[in-house]
């Protein structure tokens, strides 16, 4: 895929793929999620050493100023190794650089953007709740009221990634309840996870167990206006360009685990004797292994155009959002191959194949569902909306 590339990107691939193998390996990853409830502090300094936390910061504020295409393989080779725990940096870069980069005040963005480029901030996100899901405004019944110098936040929000270790959370809060529409009237803060007044649940999942993952509930909290993110009750415009960032870090972790996919198959199929020979000379073996990688080069094509016309200043909206949707099902689906071709040894924790495959599935519904992002495309082309 190198001729979607420019020069520069090549070596910045190349330069990182290398430095993952020396620094963040497989095995690294594998075992920051046996040690459990323990965020991978470790991994995250590693990338902070590296200068990866700051790919994405602008350059006047201590980043490298990376375009899209660029935060697309940062996110790919890191994905390659870490697969969902990718987000000890793919949080604070979207909830953190991205956001607080586009709408952050000057006095923000002095403040907080090089202590992210640096690796000395943490940032996740704030946004579903009890009953939402997909329906993020439908569902949005946390309300901040306005008092002296600030606000006052009640309301309780559920999946917040690594909310333990993390200095700010992106929090969407409705600060006006009298709108016509329910997109108007909502904000953006950067709440302090430990301030009074915050209480953490942990919640177990499925995958990306290292990370942590928190019910986090507010009752007459205190935020600061310094702490607003732009302009207050226009939150849901301001989040609109940030979803092709998003959606595009997501199109990099896909490409990351099949691309670790491919390559720990291909080995196994070569080493791994059945019935005198090696399982790679079995035809049913390699019509897996192909379909994994045609599924890898399909997710390529779609992925890199997306963030092309991105960087291109496009209005990439269709493009992430069917991007998104290609990239999970393939992902999950080449994984589900890996497992099958490994066996026994896929399902072992001794490996890697269950692991991509238990972070890949959270990707078909998070953060959007598949099924509300087919209804989003059709709606594109004229159809009416079915929600």
């Amino acid at each position: 895929m190198d001729w979607m590339l420019t020069p520069a990107q090549i070596e910045f691939r190349d330069r990182l793929r290398a430095w993952v193998d020396e620094n963040i390996p497989k095995e690294a990853a594998r075992e920051a999620e046996r040690v459990d409830g323990n965020y991978p502090h470790h991994l995250f300094d590693r990338l902070a050493e590296g200068g990866y936390h700051a790919t994405g910061v602008p350059r006047e504020y201590g980043g490298m100023g990376a375009d899209l295409t660029t935060q697309l393989i940062q996110s790919r080779e890191l994905s390659r190794s870490l697969a969902g725990m990718i987000w000890i940096w793919g949080s604070t870069s979207f909830a953190g650089a991205n956001s607080i980069g586009l709408y952050g005040s000057d006095a923000q963005k002095r403040e907080l953007l090089p202590k992210i480029a640096k690796g000395q901030l943490k940032v996740t996100i704030g946004f579903t709740e009890p009953g939402g899901g997909t329906d993020v405004l439908g569902a949005l019944r946390t309300t901040a009221t306005r008092t002296d110098g600030g606000w006052i936040v009640n309301g309780v929000k559920k999946w917040c990634t690594s909310a333990h270790v993390s200095d700010y959370v992106l929090l969407l809060v409705r600060t006006d309840d009298k709108v016509a529409r329910k997109h108007h009237g909502v904000s953006l803060f950067l709440l302090p996870p430990r301030s009074e007044g915050v209480t953490l649940e942990p919640l177990e999942t499925l995958g990306m167990r290292g990370l942590g993952t928190f019910d986090m509930t507010m009752e007459n909290v205190f935020v600061p206006d310094e702490l607003v993110l732009g302009e207050p009750n226009n939150a849901w415009y301001m989040l609109l360009p940030t979803l092709a960032n998003e959606r595009m870090l997501l199109m990099g972790t896909c490409l990351g685990i099949m691309d670790g996919v491919a390559e720990e198959t291909l080995a196994y199929m070569k080493a791994r004797e059945a019935f005198g020979k090696p399982i790679g000379a079995f035809q049913a073996v390699q019509h897996h292994f192909a379909n994994i990688r045609m599924a890898l080069h399909q997710t390529e094509l779609v992925a890199y155009n997306a963030a092309r016309l991105a960087d291109a200043g496009a209005d990439t909206f269709l493009e992430v959002t069917m991007g998104k949707v290609i990239a999970s099902e393939h992902a999950v689906n080449a994984a589900d191959l890996g497992i099958q071709i490994f066996g026994g040894m896929g399902y072992s924790a001794d490996n890697d194949m269950q692991r991509y495959w238990r972070d890949a599935r959270l990707m078909r519904f998070s953060p959007i569902n598949n099924e509300m992002a087919r209804n989003l495309v059709a709606e594109r082309f004229g159809l009416p909306r079915s929600f």
